[in-house]
């Protein structure tokens, strides 16, 4: 990397907790083989700091940072605009300075289609069924929307917090219209039906490693040629994944997820290709996947 002086330019993060994020291993291994004079740094910011965090970053002349919990939601009034994305998922991840203040979108949506996109399918024809209305499927729900996708089938436990979901997409008549919400209990006629089926549950992820959120046994109702998406990257292969597998369907892991966002972050800031393959190879390599 280049040594640090006064001339640097700063990017970072912000959240809390912010020290198991990765990205600044990705964005740091883009940034060296580039040759850039740029570091990307976590800044650990509680939920009450956080106007006077953003008043330092422009004190300071920081040139752009990620958002991560619990900051995504509470960021959006402190910026003086936001993208299309960000209203419709109703959160920002990405923030960088214009000539009228801070600009925020949302790359979750860009990052989870992106390995999508490389496949020949007729997303038009094609059915996904998201598990989980939280706030990672909001980033799901408006990236199938822009791939394409004619029916977005959501699948919740909770009646009212499914009820809300719904509701929130009213404003946008483009989502809405494609939106159908089932509640749990209807799971075992949805997954047959799935052409591309989407965890965006916490359900796989330690210390529930040997969970799937969906049985084994629905599970071998996939259809073969379908594609599981796990928005889960470690541990890799989760256990959802390796089910699938066994029924013949494609499998795709979170780690795309979480470095075709981290590109596309990465590109409004440098204003230029970036190197994904060092990026993704960070990422392995410090997971220990290398």
């Amino acid at each position: 990397m280049q040594p640090i002086t006064g001339k640097t330019k700063l990017l970072g993060i912000i959240g809390d907790p912010v020290e198991h994020s990765l990205s600044p291993v990705m964005h740091n291994a883009a940034i060296a083989e580039l040759g850039l004079d740029y570091i990307y740094v976590p800044f650990p910011v509680k939920q009450e700091d956080l106007p006077q965090a953003i008043a330092g970053f422009t004190a300071t002349g920081l040139v752009g940072f990620n958002i991560t919990i619990p900051h995504k939601q509470n960021i959006i009034p402190l910026l003086d605009e936001i993208s299309d994305d960000a209203v419709n998922i109703g959160a920002v991840n990405t923030v960088w300075r214009t000539e009228s203040g801070w600009k925020g979108t949302n790359t979750d949506a860009v990052g989870f289609i992106a390995p999508l996109k490389t496949m020949p399918r007729d997303w038009t024809q094609m059915t996904p069924v998201v598990l989980g209305n939280g706030g990672a499927a909001r980033a799901v729900v408006a990236g199938l929307t822009n791939l394409g996708c004619q029916e977005i089938h959501v699948v919740g436990r909770n009646r009212d917090k499914l009820a809300q979901f719904y509701q929130s997409w009213q404003h946008s008549p483009k989502i809405a219209d494609r939106l159908k919400i089932h509640n749990w209990d209807n799971l075992s006629s949805v997954v047959p039906a799935a052409d591309l089926l989407i965890n965006t549950t916490p359900i796989g992820m330690s210390p529930q490693v040997d969970a799937s959120p969906v049985e084994e046994a629905l599970m071998q109702k996939l259809k073969p040629k379908a594609i599981a998406y796990d928005l889960i990257y470690t541990p890799n292969p989760t256990q959802f994944l390796k089910l699938a597998q066994e029924q013949g369907a494609m499998a795709i892991d979170g780690l795309e997820m979480l470095l075709q966002q981290g590109v596309a972050a990465l590109e409004i800031w440098l204003q230029r290709s970036v190197p994904v393959e060092v990026m993704r190879n960070s990422l392995k390599k410090h997971l220990g996947l290398l």
